[in-house]
Parts: structure tokens; C-alpha cells; sequence
């Protein structure tokens, strides 16, 4: 028998780093996804394979004991197994189009599609059930996540942070996402917010305050239709992660470029590298790539409604 599952990346539209003080945020699924595709076999193994490599152990293996990214895996095939002694072997293919290590939900994605693709060989779970399965294995790696990237890539949509209240919208998002190419640490930046929140606690809560404003702003326009204001909040919104410092002269050149032919664009996520979005008519998409470096990559993005999706194959 064969399960196979898919879960969408995601993006912040608005918010990043001021959530973690206490503001809204607005995430949102998009078009590019992940697959795992889970297998019963009879090797007394549990086999992984994906483009960050291949590992092959006993079906009864600790996954404290793996690499990072091998965690997830182990973590959802172990909570399984445990519940369906019965179970000789499992081998788990991940195939990803999704960048690794930019911002865009890699890993909330592939713990998403792990969670329904294992668990579907043994029983249907609901979407909540399938969620909280997937926050527990990606505090395997990252321990404090707060959970938000594993919903929106659960249940797909745009969704208010941290309410977790589904943003309903036929506002039609025509984003390109272009990388910077540049490696960066979630960590070091929201390290360094909190250092400036220290340094400078009056113009930060002001701050918070603009945002939540500004996120109300959007809102109101998604639902009005107004691409207009959609993209010059998503350039203020671009002001004030510069005043926190989690730009750099790349990420302001390539957001400089892409503003020719955008309604507006900003960073996504941490920054200090990552990935930087712009809202783009349909017409001027193709120009992009010439407006950026030739080592920077750009791609079109709509939004994913559809969230984990899941099927079972009788072999």
C-alpha cells in the first residue's frame, strides 16, 4: 500500500518579526509544494529519501539520534508504528519544489505532508488532527515554533496571525518571490529585533502600532478588490523592517529593481537574505528577470487554497 500526500510553501504577507511582540501578521499558501510519498515494505527498515540525501535504519530507531532533517520523518514513522506493531517497514520519497532555507515553509511543509502522507496508511485523520501531528515533528528541529507556518500549509488560504482566523478574500494575489541567494539565520535576526526593541522601546512600540494598523489597512483593501493600496502597504511595510535592520544592500537593490515594474515589494520572512516579494501585474511578470542579478532565481506565485492534500494507492 501506498500513501501519497502534498502540502503547500507559504509566505508572509505582512508582519514578520513584529508578530513576535505581540502584532498581527498575515501568511499565505502558495502554488509550490511539496510530495511524500509513503510505502509499507518488509526490510525492518524505515528508508528516507530526499535531495538532502538518503537514510536507511531499523524500523525501531530513535530519531534524536538523526541528522536534522531526517527528524520529522523518524519522529511521524515511530508515533505510527507505535500504535501498528504489525508494521515491518516503511520507505518515505520527499520530492520538493520548493526552495530550502528562504524563508518559504520548507520544512512546515514537508512536516504537513509527512504527517497525512504517513499516518494515511493506517488511518484517516482530520486536518487538525494532521496539524498538530505536524507542529510536534517540527519541534524535532525547531523547538519554539510558534506553529503558524504548519496551519497555513495545513489548510492552505491566507490566514491572520496569530488569531489563526482565516482571511476569506477573492482578491486574486499575482506575487513573484525572487532570492536573494543569500543563506540567513531565523535565529541572529529575530536576535537582532529584540536587540533594537531593547535599544530603542518607545519607536518600537510605535512601531508594533503602525503595523497593526497597516495590517487592518490591507484587509480592507483585499476586500474592496484594491491592488493599489495592497502594494504601497507592502512598501511601508518594507520601511519599517529597514528600520529594525533586517535589510541589506542586496535585498534593497533587488526590492529598487522590482519596484519598476510592482505595485509594491518587500522582504518575506527574517531577512538578512531569504527571499524578497512583489506584487506584479500579470503583463510585466516576464520582465523581472532581467530588472535581477543573474545569480538571483524568480518565480510567479498565486495563492494555494487547497492546502495538504492526500491519497492512498492499493498496490
Amino acid at each position: 500500500m501506498k500513501s501519497i500526500a502534498s502540502a503547500p510553501a507559504k509566505i508572509i504577507l505582512f508582519g514578520e518579526h513584529f508578530v513576535v511582540h505581540g502584532t498581527k501578521a498575515i501568511l499565505a499558501a502558495i502554488d509550490k509544494r511539496v510530495t511524500v510519498t509513503t510505502t509499507l515494505t518488509h526490510t525492518g527498515t524505515l528508508k528516507i529519501n530526499s535531495e538532502l540525501g538518503t537514510l536507511e535504519i531499523p524500523i525501531s530507531s530513535s530519531y534524536k539520534e538523526a541528522k536534522s532533517e531526517f527528524r520529522p520523518f523518524i519522529f511521524l514513522a515511530n508515533k505510527m508504528i507505535n500504535s501498528n506493531q504489525n508494521v515491518n517497514g516503511l520507505e518515505i520519497m520527499i520530492d520538493s519544489d520548493i526552495p530550502i532555507g528562504v524563508g518559504l515553509g520548507s520544512s512546515s511543509a514537508c512536516c504537513v505532508a509527512a504527517a497525512a502522507s504517513i499516518s494515511e496508511l493506517f488511518k484517516e485523520l482530520s486536518s487538525e488532527e494532521i496539524l498538530n501531528l505536524s507542529i510536534e515533528a517540527e519541534k524535532t528541529i525547531f523547538p519554539d515554533t510558534s506553529g503558524a507556518d504548519c496551519t497555513i500549509c495545513t489548510y492552505g488560504g491566507m490566514i491572520e496571525h496569530p488569531s489563526i482566523e482565516k482571511i476569506d478574500s477573492t482578491f486574486d494575489l499575482n506575487l513573484l518571490i525572487a532570492n536573494s541567494m543569500i543563506p540567513h539565520s531565523t535565529k541572529n535576526s529575530v536576535e537582532k529585533v529584540s536587540k533594537f526593541k531593547e535599544n530603542n522601546e518607545e519607536r518600537f512600540s510605535q512601531l508594533c502600532d503602525l503595523e497593526n494598523g497597516l495590517i487592518d489597512e490591507v484587509i480592507t483593501a483585499m476586500k474592496n478588490n484594491d491592488a493599489t493600496t495592497f502594494g504601497l502597504k507592502m512598501s511601508e511595510n518594507q520601511k519599517y523592517l529597514e528600520e529594525i535592520q533586517v535589510s541589506n544592500d542586496t535585498l534593497r537593490d533587488m526590492i529598487s529593481s522590482l519596484n519598476e515594474i510592482s505595485l509594491g515589494s518587500k522582504i518575506t520572512g527574517a531577512g538578512d537574505g531569504g527571499c524578497v516579494i512583489a506584487l506584479v501585474k500579470d503583463e510585466n511578470m516576464d520582465k523581472a528577470p532581467a530588472l535581477l542579478p543573474k545569480d538571483k532565481e524568480c518565480f510567479s506565485a498565486k495563492i494555494d487554497t487547497k492546502g495538504v492534500v492526500r491519497s492512498t494507492i492499493e498496490e
